[in-house]
């Protein structure tokens, strides 16, 4: 990433919309700001090598059911360039595989810190756990609140996105449940 020409694409953005930041002091640095918090942060996911996380923390075993609550969410829409913020869970049903539980929060990460629709981001996890695992069923559940719905347009204050990936053969009662699914 080109941090310099970021930062002065934001100073830009900002001059197009009548803020300068040469004549307001609150303004000042805010492109760079911006530019290190995409390139650090918000965008980190993109330099995440996810197929390495699983691969590095799978180990046999069976268990009926697996699953990582209230694993924090932070994305960007690529719509709008708005933050999104909300909790994912992901659940599966071992087949003779298992990976260690911070490795499932890293990957939701990873794939959360790149410019993603939400939908986007469910799938991604559940196909990579999905391709390394090989579960009898996996989930993973995104109840997220967009920005784009609350800052601006409809103002939808409280309004949150609820979206299921899913695969492999799935219990419709044990994914209800262990997902959490209208809670």
């Amino acid at each position: 990433m080109d941090r310099e020409q970021a930062a002065r694409a934001i100073e830009a953005f900002l001059r197009a919309l009548d803020q300068d930041p040469e004549r307001d002091p609150s303004l000042a640095g805010t492109g760079m700001r911006v530019a290190a918090a995409f390139a650090d942060d918000l965008l980190s996911g993109y330099r995440v090598d996810v197929d390495a996380i699983v691969t590095q923390n799978v180990f046999p075993g069976r268990s009926e059911l697996v699953v990582v609550r209230d694993l924090s969410v932070t994305t960007i829409c690529p719509h709008h360039l708005l933050p999104s913020t909300g909790l994912a869970t992901v659940a599966f049903a071992p087949d003779e595989r298992l990976v260690g539980v911070g490795a499932v929060g890293r990957v939701v990460d990873a794939f959360s810190r790149r410019l993603a629709l939400q939908e986007e981001i469910g799938e991604h996890v559940v196909a990579t756990l999905e391709k390394h695992l090989e579960p009898r069923w996996i989930g993973c559940r995104l109840l997220l609140t967009h920005s784009c719905m609350t800052a601006r347009g409809e103002r939808t204050h409280g309004a949150r996105v609820e979206t299921v990936a899913l695969r492999g053969k799935v219990d419709e009662g044990a994914a209800t449940l262990a997902l959490g699914v209208g809670r």
